[in-house]
């Protein structure tokens, strides 16, 4: 199985800096994308943590007197208060960054905090069905905020049923559909889309014979197979 996500998307085409899914007052979870070429972006963020997740390119992030490189589907952690500065290696560098608030629900620690993290390093576990996930970031290993986790879906749908965490899900491959009780939406490469807390839904995976993989990024944290069958 192939674990790092390879395919470009959209993304790649929009301006410097796009709101993906933008903040709510009523959540405290936030997802844009960046693209760089010379310019680093600088993170300094008092009361956010953030997540970064690379979709195209390399570089490099410096949080303090660390420094760890990145390159596709590698994740980073920047804790709220750091001061962090991501520079693009050869070439654009195209990158993902979830903010996550201070009143999200704080996990207790359960591992040292590591700054960058690998997909293809992550554990593996199985959630509904014939679905799996990896997680790169929790509260294994510096997250107490929230979780940073790659689904793979196979073809098909899995029941109806709700999540008790607040959500956004970032597919960098179509085709695809979230449904919902009151709709219906595709998902091509590049779509964001937020599922709040008991919200019942399914991801599909419309594709008749390949895998669907999504970023999730989810609060408070814990494990993506935390799910809840719903009625009919």
């Amino acid at each position: 199985m192939e674990y790092t996500l390879t395919t470009l998307s959209r993304v790649e085409q929009s301006p410097a800096t796009l709101e993906l899914a933008p903040a709510l007052a009523d959540s405290a979870l936030a997802l844009s994308s960046h693209r760089l070429r010379a310019a680093p972006l600088e993170i300094h963020e008092p009361e956010h943590d953030s997540f970064l997740y690379v979709v195209a390119g390399a570089g490099l992030l410096t949080v303090g007197v660390e420094r760890a490189d990145l390159e596709v589907g590698s994740g980073g952690l920047v804790l709220a208060g750091e001061r962090a500065a991501v520079e693009s290696g050869p070439g654009e560098l195209v990158l993902l960054q979830a903010t996550i608030g201070p009143d999200s629900d704080r996990h207790a620690p359960l591992g040292a905090r590591e700054l960058v993290v690998g997909v293809d390093r992550a554990s593996a576990s199985q959630a509904i069905g014939a679905r799996s996930f990896r997680v790169l970031f929790g509260p294994h290993n510096g997250s107490t905020r929230a979780t940073l986790f790659v689904g793979y879906l196979p073809p098909g749908r899995a029941p109806w049923h709700y999540h008790l965490y607040d959500e956004i899900v970032w597919v960098p491959e179509g085709p695809g559909r979230v449904h919902r009780r009151s709709s219906d939406e595709p998902l091509d490469a590049g779509a964001a889309f937020r599922l709040r807390p008991r919200e019942v839904h399914i991801v599909e995976n419309s594709s008749p014979d390949r895998e669907l993989a999504v970023l999730g990024i989810f609060t408070p944290a814990g494990s993506p197979a935390a799910a809840y069958l719903a009625e009919q």
